[in-house]
């Protein structure tokens, strides 16, 4: 992150990113966003909350066809991305990781809820040519080169919020489905 000059402020470290194997639905997570000059991390909870009393909650937000200029950009670093397939629980699982890069970064967005507390939600978008054998979607995974470009908007957000090329992401079966 400082060698992609993000300006990471100098009281924060690799040590305010929390250490989990998994962060699920309405867990607290770490996201970089905007902050003066610089950038910050937040702790913030993962899934906006449902918007009526019928829906859940909103992890994953398509990307498709939406503008995000007004809207309050984030990255969500990771080490790695899980998708699940089968039919019978327990589901596969598969570990996505990015080729060439000790963690990733996730497009996102956040907001503040009507009693100030803050949650984000991960971008998707049509799945690359490796994850396309384990979903039909996937979450927007950003080249370091593109972090700040995704939070500044200062490139097209076609050329940000799309797969990365095949090869790009490397796949590991972490657990064995039931069916």
């Amino acid at each position: 992150m400082q060698a992609l000059e993000l300006g990471i402020p100098t009281q924060q470290t690799e040590l305010d990113l929390p250490v989990a194997d998994d962060i699920k639905i309405n867990d607290s997570g770490p996201v970089m966003r905007a902050a003066g000059n610089g950038m910050e991390l937040v702790p913030m909870n993962f899934s906006f909350p449902p918007s009526g009393s019928r829906g859940g909650p909103v992890f994953n937000f398509r990307s498709e066809g939406r503008n995000f200029e007004k809207s309050n950009r984030c990255l969500i670093p990771a080490s790695a991305f899980f998708e699940f397939t089968g039919k019978k629980y327990p589901k596969a699982k598969h570990r996505f990781t990015l080729n060439g890069a000790p963690f990733l970064a996730i497009a996102g967005i956040w907001r503040e809820s009507k009693n100030g507390a803050q949650a984000f939600t991960m971008l998707t978008t049509e799945p690359s040519p490796d994850v396309e054998p384990y979903h039909n979607r996937q979450v927007v995974v950003l080249k370091p080169e593109d972090w700040a470009h995704w939070i500044y908007l200062t490139k097209p957000q076609a050329d940000l919020l799309r797969p990365l090329p095949e090869g790009s992401l490397e796949a590991e079966t972490i657990r064995e489905g039931s069916d």
